[in-house]
């Protein structure tokens, strides 16, 4: 938690250091402070955000994609909150493993390597304690000898309903394994686990609709609207609502609720399964040449166009620049090699 506040307090204040930019246009140079890099950070993740995206739009697929969502009981959460790391992993493998479960059954898809990108939240629009799991999924799998796309249907990939209650199972094996069952009301199994299911059936823009509400902080600059007498005040938008709202916090209780969401040293809230896995043999362009196959002439998609790398403009005549030298200033980046 304080390498966390230390880094966003000296993000972009010239305690790491700066760049310095040289105008392609008017000639003029500018010095701009290096940013913290912490993936906490909102000043930095705004941009990282967008990276990750326009990475991820270069490798989607055409077809309906589908937004699953994983929660865990009310009750659970403080529990969690004492194991993260454990409950964290626990998470990802229970859902994961659900997911892949349904999806081999006939009657829903029918195909034992779906593929799907997982990333974990832990807030709530008031930056309230609530893990939680997203799931990015291309509508359909491959087949048994990996040479045929199977697809889903364009509204429904899998029963959310028998979702939830595998889920839970999976977890609660996980929980007895690690010896920790004794220390969780036993209320948590008897109770539904939340699992959401939201469609997206407009072919090749599906990933670039349902991506940046996956892939972002606890909450962005764009959020903060004052701090005044020791008081935070930020916006929010209730469920389904999309009128802004005001909510006032105590600095203190403020960075109590920011700070819950820092996440284990090394853990990956971002995870690829089955297809879009690293380690899958299969290449993405084979992949997405057995759906188009498999499409009706008119319903081929449009091919993505990777997008531009966005060069930094001069403040003063809006031109691009470059980069004409770094100074680092941190005591970490200086080597003693004598």
């Amino acid at each position: 938690h304080r390498k966390v506040i230390s880094a966003i307090q000296h993000c972009q204040s010239g305690h790491d250091g700066h760049s310095l930019s040289q105008c392609s246009s008017c000639g003029e140079h500018h010095r701009v402070h290096h940013s913290c890099g912490n993936r906490h950070c909102p000043q930095c993740q705004q941009h990282t955000t967008q990276q990750w995206l326009e990475h991820h739009l270069e490798k989607q697929l055409p077809g309906p994609h589908f937004l699953l969502t994983f929660t865990v009981p009310e009750t659970l959460r403080p529990f969690i909150r004492s194991h993260q790391r454990l409950s964290y992993q626990a998470m990802f493998h229970a859902s994961s493993l659900a997911l892949k479960r349904l999806a081999t059954d006939e009657r829903f898809i029918g195909t034992d390597l779906p593929g799907f990108t997982g990333v974990l939240h832990t807030w709530g629009r008031q930056l309230q304690y609530h893990p939680h799991i997203h799931y990015i999924v291309p509508g359909g799998g491959l087949s048994e000898d990996r040479t045929t796309w199977r697809p889903s249907r364009a509204n429904f990939f899998v029963p959310v309903k028998a979702l939830s209650p595998i889920y839970r199972a999976i977890f609660k094996d996980n929980m007895r394994h690690a010896g920790l069952l004794e220390h969780i009301d036993p209320q948590v199994w008897t109770i539904p686990w939340n699992v959401h299911s939201q469609a997206n059936h407009h072919g090749h823009s599906a990933f670039t609709s349902l991506a940046p509400s996956v892939f972002k902080v606890a909450i962005s600059n764009q959020r903060l609207v004052s701090l005044t007498d020791r008081t935070v005040t930020f916006t929010y938008r209730k469920v389904g609502s999309a009128r802004p709202r005001t909510t006032h916090l105590d600095v203190m209780e403020f960075l109590r609720r920011f700070l819950q969401h820092v996440l284990p040293d090394g853990f990956m809230k971002v995870r690829h399964f089955g297809f879009l896995h690293a380690s899958c043999a299969i290449p993405l362009a084979t992949i997405r040449l057995m759906i188009v196959q498999g499409q009706p002439s008119d319903g081929q998609p449009t091919p993505h166009k990777p997008p531009q790398p966005r060069a930094a403009r001069c403040p003063t005549c809006g031109a691009p620049m470059r980069v004409v030298m770094r100074v680092w200033t941190s005591p970490k980046d200086f080597i003693d090699t004598s």
